[in-house]
């Protein structure tokens, strides 16, 4: 299978290559690109690969810049940090749309819905359901807040003020920005389906931590990263090695 990368960041250009490898061993990275322009010309001078993987916004525009300047026949998965453009990206050939980073396991399903549809033209009823997962997307709404029990009372903590959330002694907390601790009923797990991915990142086992709460990031052993958050006393919060590269991804959006 001869892959083309379409996608202006490093770290996730590798990390494309990484997943791409691990799940289809046999395939073949024929370029990399990271700008509309490039794609373009790529596309004007050389066969259509197996498949390309496009990144939606590009060095130089919008990465449906390039269905307008050439003819694109390869399948078609775009990765992007974004859901504004789901349905749009469903109107050219596109067979998934995987919000970034990109997991291994929303990958792996891709794939075999490419493998899928090779020798099938899809029905009316698969269309349909394209457009429903796309507006599912699209129209995904996370928590705006949480309603808390205080002692006898109830009150509503907005999810933006929020610095973290951590679990300690099999119940979960989530700590404020007024430096405040209040406890959840919602696991961790829970937790990470419903804040906005783009905000919270599960660092490890005990922590879901915002990016306005990271004061400083440390290298540690073994290729790990720990983390210093506002307000924390806990110096042993620490990035594991295979979450690293999502990390950085997630931090250089």
């Amino acid at each position: 299978m001869n892959v083309l990368i379409i996608e202006d960041e490093p770290l996730a250009v590798q990390r494309l290559e990484t997943l791409v490898g691990d799940i289809h061993p046999g395939a073949n990275i024929v370029s990399r690109i990271d700008s509309v322009k490039k794609s373009v010309q790529w596309f004007k001078s050389n066969p259509s690969p197996d498949l390309v993987l496009m990144d939606i916004q590009l060095a130089d525009g919008i990465s449906f810049q390039i269905f307008e300047q050439c003819e694109v026949n390869a399948p078609v998965i775009f990765t992007t940090a974004y859901d504004e453009y789901a349905l749009k990206a469903f109107k050219v050939n596109s067979i998934d749309y995987i919000l970034k980073p990109v997991d291994k396991t929303d990958l792996a399903n891709a794939l075999r819905k490419l493998e899928s549809l090779k020798n099938a033209q899809p029905t009316q009823t698969q269309l349909m359901q394209s457009i429903t997962q796309a507006m599912q997307m699209l129209t995904r709404k996370y928590k705006e807040r949480f309603v808390i029990k205080v002692g006898e009372h109830l009150k509503t903590v907005d999810t933006k003020s929020i610095l973290y959330f951590y679990s300690q002694e099999k119940t979960t907390f989530c700590h404020t920005s007024d430096n405040r601790n209040y406890i959840l009923d919602y696991t961790l797990e829970q937790l990470e389906t419903l804040v906005d991915p783009t905000d919270y990142f599960r660092a490890n086992r005990k922590y879901l931590v915002g990016n306005n709460s990271i004061q400083d990031i440390i290298s540690y052993t073994n290729s790990r990263l720990r983390l210093v958050l506002k307000n924390s006393q806990d110096n042993d919060i620490i990035v594991a090695r295979e979450r690293v590269q999502d990390f950085r991804l997630w931090l250089d959006r």
